[in-house]
This record gives structure tokens, C-alpha cells and sequence, in this order.
């Protein structure tokens, strides 16, 4: 087993939301999905999917007449070292369909194995992460820009919504390690 160093970030969007994390190479792909979550501080209420090279990696849903439609894969025994293999290759991460969260997930560095290291580790990462169910890139961009502007119209229904300490520069590294330490993770 190798250390992954990873870095995820929200694509399509400015300033850069990224987060850069350790973990295991033998990872299953559905733990990721969660210690994603965790990192980028999404709620994992809506579908999401790893994409690489036109395949779909994702949870089988039973009743799904459309699987054998789209070229996916049931990903609950796929690592992601089966799907990064060397180092500056990328795979997708979509989560929230309709808003399309999009994100880059680049191995950046793989490094040695280390019995007494600690996994699951959040190294640093830059933004807050968008609200879920805001409307995607362009909700949120928005939405900021409302922020902006104390007298607009839908300022108080915003500040209402989102409470008024959300900081959209505030990421707090200690935080999500605290709740990386606590997830339950087959293997680690």
C-alpha cells in the first residue's frame, strides 16, 4: 500500500475551492466519496459519480432501468488505485446532479507506505465550500455577489438561509481532520 497525496477542487468556479488530502491507495472508491464530503463540506444528500475516461463509477441503485444503458460501474469494490494509477492523472468527481458540482481529483504525489502514519489526513485547502442546493457555480456566484450588497432585495432572505456566519473564505483545516479521524473506513 502507497500514500496518495490528492488535491480536489470545484471546477468552474473563482477563487479555486480546493482541498488537498493523504490517504491510502487501496481506498475503495465509495470511502472516498465520503472523506470527500467531509473535506469539501458537503451534506452527501444527493447522487454523485467518479468519472474516468467515459466511465461512471458509481453506486448501483437497485430499480435503476437506466444501468445497463450508460456505460457505468458499480464502484463499491474499486480502489482508487485502480482508477489513479501514476501521478498528474485526474478523475471527476460530480456530486448534486442537478446543481453539477464538478471536481478535479489530481494525484499529485505517491509516496511510500507508512505503517505508523496516521490517514485520512486533510493537509490544507483554500474557500469555504457553496451551500448545498444553491444552484450550482452560478447560485452561488450570485448569491456572493448579493451578499456584496446589503440593501439588495435578497440579502435578508441569504443571510436568513445561510446564517449569518457564513464566511465564503473561511476553511478550516482542524475541523475537518477532526471529523476525518472519526469516519469509519474499512482498512484504515
Amino acid at each position: 500500500m502507497q500514500t496518495y497525496q490528492i488535491q480536489i477542487a470545484l471546477t468552474r468556479f473563482k477563487p479555486k475551492i480546493w482541498r488537498r488530502l493523504l490517504i491510502p491507495s487501496n481506498l475503495l472508491l465509495s470511502d472516498f466519496h465520503m472523506i470527500i464530503q467531509v473535506s469539501m463540506g458537503w451534506g452527501n444528500s444527493h447522487l454523485h459519480q467518479f468519472i474516468k475516461d467515459q466511465t461512471f463509477y458509481t453506486e448501483r441503485i437497485p430499480g435503476d432501468d437506466t444501468w445497463g444503458e450508460m456505460n457505468n460501474v458499480d464502484y463499491k469494490k474499486i480502489k482508487i488505485s485502480d482508477v489513479l494509477k501514476k501521478e498528474k492523472e485526474k478523475i471527476i468527481y460530480e456530486y448534486d446532479f442537478g446543481d453539477g458540482w464538478v471536481h478535479d481529483v489530481l494525484l499529485e504525489k505517491i509516496l511510500p507506505g507508512n505503517e505508523k502514519m496516521i490517514f485520512l489526513i486533510c493537509l490544507e485547502g483554500k474557500m469555504a465550500c457553496p451551500p448545498e442546493d444553491c444552484g450550482g457555480v452560478w447560485g452561488y456566484s450570485d448569491m456572493l455577489e448579493i451578499l456584496k450588497q446589503p440593501k439588495h432585495e435578497e440579502y435578508d432572505n441569504i443571510i436568513e438561509w445561510l446564517g449569518e456566519e457564513f464566511d465564503p473564505e473561511h476553511f478550516d483545516k482542524e475541523a475537518v481532520n477532526i471529523i476525518l479521524k472519526r469516519l469509519k473506513i474499512k482498512g484504515i
